[in-house]
Parts: structure tokens; sequence; C-alpha cells
């Protein structure tokens, strides 16, 4: 089985996020592939089927199947079109969440995703004692996205991962504006119920963040930055109940995965 591991929402190795994309012919069984990505433990491994013109398309944590992963996404596209579609300028797969396409635009890879429903809830203590700090807002679809007061509390935050757990939402963000010009928005993603407990840049959670700050800042386009300790930079695109998310990519290593 070839393996590809790829730095996400970068333009350089150990930055942006890691994901490893396995190319196969057929499927292999679930337990193998829950295997491996709990080997890589990275926040996701992709594992790409051709079938006819697409390519259908799942994602793995350490922890389990998801049904939508961004930087995976890319991580793939990147990996098919630079080594398998390399005269295509776009890939569409089959997932979960529907049909997704991707369209390379020079040194971008920009990924076409639903977007996210913003349901506003109520701000709760367990929000603050899970963070630390109290949100000034809070909303709900698959993740829990919580607004924080300013980009140094996003920075600056260490929330506890247990108290995170018990959090609606299968992965908790938490946002604010942009305190540096080159940005609009700043966010850190959480997700510990995955067994991961700081996502370092998070494509599908920015399908909610997208929604709520171009609509706060009355803007169709956004630059993104995730703040965890390798970062990452998403440009994104509101087009009524899609997103698009584009980000650079870059490749780490490709190998053999060894099976007995």
């Amino acid at each position: 089985m070839k393996q590809y591991i790829v730095d996400a929402f970068t333009n350089k190795v150990f930055a942006g996020n890691q994901a490893a994309v396995c190319i196969l012919d057929v499927w292999p069984d679930d337990k193998l592939m829950q295997s491996i990505a709990k080997e890589n433990n990275f926040s996701e491994t992709a594992f790409v089927v051709k079938e006819g013109n697409t390519y259908h398309l799942r994602w793995f944590t350490p922890g389990g199947e998801i049904d939508f992963c961004g930087h995976a996404t890319l991580g793939t596209s990147y990996v098919i079109l630079n080594y398998y579609e390399k005269d295509q300028q776009e890939v569409s797969f089959k997932t979960q969440v529907g049909k997704v396409t991707v369209k390379r635009k020079d040194d971008l890879y920009e990924m076409d995703f639903p977007a996210y429903t913003l349901n506003k809830v109520e701000v709760t203590d367990q929000m603050e004692e899970a963070l630390g700090i109290r949100p000034i807002e809070a909303y709900i679809d698959r993740d829990l996205m919580l607004v924080l007061p300013d980009a140094a509390s996003v920075r600056n935050l260490k929330p506890n991962l247990n108290k995170i757990k018990e959090l609606e939402g299968l992965i908790v963000a938490v946002t604010a504006h942009a305190d540096q010009e080159d940005f609009d928005c700043i966010s850190r993603v959480f997700a510990p119920k995955l067994g991961i407990p700081e996502d370092p840049v998070t494509g599908s959670t920015h399908c909610m963040i997208t929604p709520y700050w171009c609509h706060r800042l009355r803007k169709q386009e956004l630059i993104c930055f995730q703040a965890s300790e390798r970062s990452g930079i998403l440009s994104t695109k509101l087009c009524g109940e899609r997103v698009k998310v584009a980000g650079q990519a870059v490749l780490f290593s490709k190998g053999t995965i060894l099976e007995d």
C-alpha cells in the first residue's frame, strides 16, 4: 500500500497539519484502516480508491472514522494531482458529506465544502470551566464553536481537555477577530474525543468559522490563521450554502506500508 505524508495549509515542511494519504486499488478491511490511522497517529489518515472518473475518499482519526476532514482532503488532492492525474487541474471525491470538488489554482488547492449551520446556544459555566475563560458566544453543528473576546485569549488558551470532552460537539473550536493586519480571524481547535488534543489546522471547522466571520465582518472572503504550535493559513470564501477553503501543501515523505 502506497502512503504519502503531506503537510497541509502550509508552504513548508514541519508546519501546517500532517495528513497521511493511502492510495488503494480496492478497499481493505475497516479494522486495518483503523490500525494504520492509529499507527500513524496523525489527526487524520485518508484512504482513497478510484471509482470511474471520481475518487471515493474516507478519513480515519486515531480514535475512529470521521465524516468530514478538510486538511486530509487537501493532502489527498495534492497527491492525486501531482502524482496520479498530473495533467488535470481538478479532482472530485465521493464522501460521507456528498461530492467534494477540489481545483488546483497555481499553488493553492481550493476545496468546495458544505457550510455548517450556526445554531446559537447558551454560553454555559461548563464551557467556561473547560476553557478557563468565558466565551462571549457559542454555536453548535457537528462541532462546537466558541467565540472569545480577543485574539490573545485564543493564543494563550490552556483548556482542560478532560472537560472539553464533556462539551457538546465532536470538535471544539475557539475563535476571535484577528489582531494582525494579514488575517481576518484566528482560531484553535481541540478534538480529544477523537484522540487529538489539538488539531494543528482544521479545514472542516472553517466551514463554521467562515460563515460566522463573513457575516460579522460583512465580507465574502477571509484569510484565516490557526494558531496551533505548527500553525497554518486558510483562504476561505462563503458561497451561499457552500464554503470554499483553499490552502497550500507540501510533500514530507512517500513510502510503502508493509502488511502481514
